[in-house]
């Protein structure tokens, strides 16, 4: 498979995660908020992350297989992050953290929060709603890392 080729489809699989993910942070998410009253809406946010979490993985098994192939393919030893650019580094440093988040997410909060939201508003203890906050910043945290994900690349790209 040609370089030219290999790069697309990385940056194909990035684009469908990284842009994902800030189409969930930054509008559907806001527009579930504006509308939770209304019955469809957790409907439509479930639907969507469910479908959405399918998207994830695949893009994260894509990038798992064509990432190694790119380090190769600029010559660069698979197996000795010391001689690696910085770049790279960072780079893949972030997307360790970001699985980790994307795994605890899918894995623990998730559920954790579907139970929680399950309960009616007055069954809720201070640890259920010190959880729920603490679940909103999640998303976010991963969106940042993602938009530190694209800066990386970015860099290596250049350098």
């Amino acid at each position: 498979m040609s370089q030219f080729v290999l790069v697309w489809i990385h940056l194909l699989a990035a684009v469908g995660w990284v842009g994902g993910t800030i189409f969930l942070s930054l509008a559907l998410a806001p527009s579930y908020r504006a509308l939770a009253s209304k019955p469809d809406a957790g409907a439509l946010f479930r639907t969507s992350a469910k479908r959405f979490r399918l998207i994830v993985w695949g893009a994260v098994a894509v990038l798992v297989l064509t990432g190694p192939m790119l380090v190769l393919s600029h010559g660069w030893p698979l197996f000795e992050p010391a001689r690696w650019p910085f770049p790279l580094g960072l780079k893949l440093s972030l997307v360790a953290a970001l699985l980790m988040l994307t795994l605890a997410h899918d894995l623990v909060f998730g559920p954790r929060v579907r139970t929680i939201l399950a309960l009616p508003t007055d069954k809720r203890t201070v640890s259920d709603q010190t959880f729920l906050t603490a679940a909103t910043w999640l998303p976010r945290i991963a969106l940042l890392l993602s938009l530190g994900v694209l800066f990386a690349a970015v860099v290596l790209a250049r350098s």
